[in-house]
This record gives C-alpha cells, structure tokens and sequence, in this order.
C-alpha cells in the first residue's frame, strides 16, 4: 500500500457489537447463516518461478505460506477488476 490508513484499529479494535452503527444496513440473522453456502474456487497445482529470496521469506513465516501467496495474489486481482471496470 502506498497510502497510510487512517483507520483508528486500536478504537475498532475495543469497539463492542453495540457500539456499531449498523443503520445504513440491516443486520443479518440467524437464517441467513443456516441457509448461507461457502463457496470456495477450486485450488489447481502449478509451477511457479519465485525469485528465492521472496519464497524463503514466506516459507519463514511458518505453515500456510503457499495459501498466503495465493491470498496476496487474489488481493491483487481483485484490485486490478476493480479499476478495469
């Protein structure tokens, strides 16, 4: 990101559910949830070249880095369809 946020986190953060006006939007209930699908794409195996440096960075992280490469490369995507549309 170039831009720094200017989100109080540390106040969203110790902020209670009560607290939130949700006026604008009505919240979303119980059946809601028992009828809601998580629908995920399907993952596909590929090779990829990584500049070595950057893939031991991830790696360092711990378990997970492969989903977190593809978490950062889907950020991406959805920024640039944003912009194109």
């Amino acid at each position: 990101m170039n831009k720094a946020s200017k989100t109080d986190w540390k106040r969203l953060a110790t902020m209670k559910d009560k607290d939130i006006d949700t006026s604008d939007i009505a919240e979303l209930g119980d059946d809601f949830f028992q009828n809601a699908e998580l629908r995920m794409p399907p993952k596909q195996a590929v090779t990829i070249r990584l500049d070595s440096d950057v893939l031991e960075w991830f790696k360092e992280q711990g378990q997970g880095y492969q989903t977190r490469i593809n978490k950062l490369l889907r950020v991406y995507m959805e920024a640039k369809q944003e912009k194109s549309h």
